[in-house]
């Protein structure tokens, strides 16, 4: 099993739930430290002390964790990555896992998205 840090479409509910869906075991809210950025169709997190991230943890199995990385076009060892995936601990729960980030320098140019929180800027932005 593998717990995996969500924050965008991968969110119980959002576009691309379907890829985790049928490889999930368990699903947690939870919030680790970062900052969230407007790719456009969806948001990438990079890591920063500062801000805080709202997601889910979802626990999948190790075929949940592969379809996961072709979504976020990671490949293990990879040089051309649009994400890289690494180790996060939860800011409020003893939990941790993986999470799928951006590098500062990919998300400099990007909108940041203040709350924190991919459902509620999609709803903001959808008025």
């Amino acid at each position: 099993m593998y717990r995996v840090f969500v924050y965008g479409t991968l969110l119980v509910g959002e576009a691309n739930h379907h890829i985790a869906a049928p490889y999930l075991q368990h699903v947690q809210p939870g919030k680790v430290k970062g900052r969230l950025y407007d790719v456009g169709a969806y948001p990438a997190l990079v890591l920063d002390e500062e801000g805080e991230v709202v997601g889910e943890w979802l626990t999948v199995t190790e075929e949940g964790i592969r379809r996961m990385d072709v979504l976020e076009d990671y490949e293990e060892g990879g040089t051309n990555n649009e994400y890289e995936r690494v180790w996060i601990k939860d800011c409020e729960q003893d939990i941790e896992g993986y999470v799928y980030i951006y590098t500062p320098e990919k998300a400099a140019h990007l909108p940041l998205i203040a709350s924190g929180s991919w459902r509620e800027h999609r709803r903001t932005k959808m008025r």
